[in-house]
């Protein structure tokens, strides 16, 4: 399935004591004056939270930036969906947080498998984050006295997450836009809004410049820069059915590995435990109900196996509160991994509810009747809203009925602390990297690693790199050869006029994936869906049908595109996760499991990341992981 490579590093880290290590690498690196960084461009592919005040901040520092994103908006970016809310260790409640515990509680949500100088950086900057949302004019939700109000998460016993009611990823991506704009105003950022990027130009080993395709004319056009930052998120949708945008892709990030960036902990995926349902095969996407739901909600199930009667008629007595009776010291709130197995073994043992037992209750009864269905509804009307027009039920009167889906992806591109790839050159920021969140993500660290490494992190490590440029003119011939292997692709893809759509086989690419890499991971299944795989891929370039031409706005292309990275991607994750022969966070294996079903590390054997070269054959590369300042343990949420 692969071959072992020579181990890997990240020889940026600095050492010394945990809480110095971001001030003394910011000490350490060059500097580019300001005159200088006139001379400097730099690509941001991507305008979601880290993409946008990664381009609007650059610009502000005086570097020239060309943005770019797919949507016919920068505000349209996927950020925008993300409801519950950011953290952040302020502290406001009293309640015993600090930079520490949230570091903690982080390394411990992510099963250990992250590194310990990447997370308390992420930890320390939080604190800086909201200072700056505020002061964009973010409507963060108050108390009745003025201060900014906090809920809590999955994963965390004190109250750490901000929010702006179920709108947060929405209000803080406006926050970046209007600083995006400010930029794309005094004529500092270049925005390339409806282009997707397609390759990567590299030139003498460094990054340097992408050819895009402009998605409303066709048209192929290569940019050059002296750097490329990519900001273009997750590949959940390799699943299919996944809680991310139907335009979410994986393109960007896997032609950038296909040109030597190696690629860290693709089978990491994080199943979301608070989602709609699916209601049948029509379905294009599934959608998400916040985990700060899970604050006030309870979740439960008929302790009758299929017991069919409406929730109004199962009595208290027969109800199972499980999270609660299973973890009682976190409840409701335990990490979304747990949450999420906790739901599909109920319903495997008949306790389900809704159509085909694929279901459990999430129940506002007891908040309503504690605090008012106002206050309930000034902090999730939103959700409520949403969930009653996607379901016709009036969750303020009946239970909502969650499963788990696929939501977030912790693998991406390896970086190093500076945020840089294996290609020099190749920065690559929030969801699209893999570094902050190891096996498992916990609630409201998604907005906050986004927006920490644009505002703060990469303003402050890319100038290291920049300080050697501005670099010689880029080859005739890389930027040939690269512009040559776009245009054959697309080629390629109109000539099959085969009979299948691209959703079509993309929908079976996610069942097998779905069924064999989803929630429960086994030798058997994996090796099922690696026999498989390879062949729906070929049966992708023998019947793939696309209608229309490539000279113009063409979507059933664009899907064609996407879905032949997805294919290869989907081999890559089940092979990475055929090869972690453990179970950590997001990632359960069948065979490496506790006697009560939760998941059993082997730190002995893979306390490290897998970074995985591209070729005929995938190439491991193992980036050992040291813990000094926290030991490894076995979770308890109990």
């Amino acid at each position: 399935m692969y071959t072992e490579g020579a181990p890997i590093a990240d020889h940026k880290a600095p050492t010394g004591p945990l809480d110095k290590r971001w001030e003394q690498r910011r000490f350490s690196a060059r500097l580019v004056n300001p005159a200088n960084k006139r001379k400097l461009t730099v690509i941001v592919v991507g305008t979601g939270l880290a993409g946008g005040s990664a381009a609007a901040t650059l610009a502000e520092l005086g570097y020239n930036v060309v943005s770019f994103c797919y949507q016919d908006s920068p505000r349209r970016a996927h950020s925008i969906a993300a409801q519950g809310g950011i953290n952040a260790a302020k502290n406001y409640r009293n309640d015993g947080d600090s930079v520490f515990r949230l570091f903690y509680d982080t390394i411990k949500g992510g099963d250990f498998r992250a590194r310990e100088a990447n997370v308390h950086r992420l930890a320390e900057v939080s604190v800086e984050i909201i200072d700056q949302c505020v002061a964009q004019g973010v409507p963060f939700a108050r108390e009745y006295g003025g201060l900014l109000d906090t809920r809590s998460f999955g994963g965390a016993q004190v109250a750490r997450t901000f929010y702006a009611r179920g709108q947060t990823g929405q209000q803080l991506l406006l926050g970046a836009y209007q600083a995006l704009s400010r930029q794309i105003n005094a004529g500092r950022v270049k925005m390339h809004p409806r282009t997707e990027m397609l390759d990567l130009i590299v030139d003498d080993g460094r990054a340097r410049g992408i050819v895009a395709r402009d998605l409303v004319t066709g048209q192929t056009e290569t940019h050059l820069a002296d750097a490329v930052v990519l900001a273009t998120g997750g590949y959940g949708n390799t699943f299919y059915l996944s809680t991310n945008a139907k335009g979410s892709n994986a393109t960007a990030i896997w032609r950038a590995h296909k040109r030597g960036a190696l690629f860290a902990n693709p089978c990491y995926t994080q199943i979301h435990p608070t989602c709609i349902p699916v209601s049948g095969s029509h379905q294009s996407k599934l959608t998400l109900m916040s985990e700060s739901l899970r604050n006030d909600g309870r979740v439960w199930v008929p302790k009758a196996p299929r017991d069919s009667r409406p929730p109004h008629m199962i009595a208290e007595n027969e109800r199972d509160y499980y999270l609660e009776r299973m973890y009682p010291s976190f409840g409701n709130l335990v990490p979304r991994d747990i949450a999420s197995r906790a739901a599909k073994n109920i319903c495997d043992t008949g306790h389900g509810v809704g159509p085909g037992g694929l279901g459990v209750y999430l129940d506002f009864a007891d908040a309503i009747e504690r605090l008012g269905k106002d206050a309930v509804s000034a902090k999730y009307g939103n959700l409520f809203e949403m969930y009653g027009q996607i379901t016709g039920e009036d969750p303020y009167r009946v239970p909502m009925r969650i499963y788990p889906a696929v939501h977030y992806t912790m693998g991406g591109l390896w970086v190093d602390y500076d945020l840089q790839s294996t290609i020099p050159g190749l920065f690559v920021i929030g969801e699209a990297n893999f570094s902050d969140h190891g096996a498992n993500r916990l609630g409201a660290s998604a907005l906050m690693q986004g927006l920490a490494d644009g505002y703060f992190i990469l303003p402050n490590t890319i100038g290291d790199y920049l300080a050697d440029g501005p670099f010689p003119p880029v080859s005739q011939e890389a930027i040939t050869q690269v512009e040559q292997d776009v245009v054959d692709q697309v080629v390629r893809i109109l000539s099959v006029d085969g009979d299948r759509s691209p959703d079509d086989i993309h929908r079976e690419l996610g069942q097998l994936m779905w069924d064999h890499c989803g929630m429960e991971r086994s030798e058997e299944g994996l090796r099922k869906a690696l026999e498989a795989i390879p062949q729906l891929r070929r049966e992708f370039w023998q019947r793939i049908r696309v209608l229309g031409t490539g000279d113009g706005l063409n979507q059933s292309l664009e899907k064609a595109g996407r879905l032949a990275d997805f294919l290869e991607l989907a081999e890559l994750m089940c092979v990475d996760a055929l090869h972690r022969t453990e179970s950590c966070g997001g990632h359960f294996r069948a065979e490496s499991q506790t006697e009560d079903g939760e998941a059993r590390r082997d730190d002995e054997n893979f306390s490290y990341v897998a970074a995985w070269e591209y070729g005929p054959q995938p190439v491991l590369h193992r980036e050992e992981l040291r813990f000094d300042n926290v030991k490894p343990s076995q979770r308890s949420y109990k």
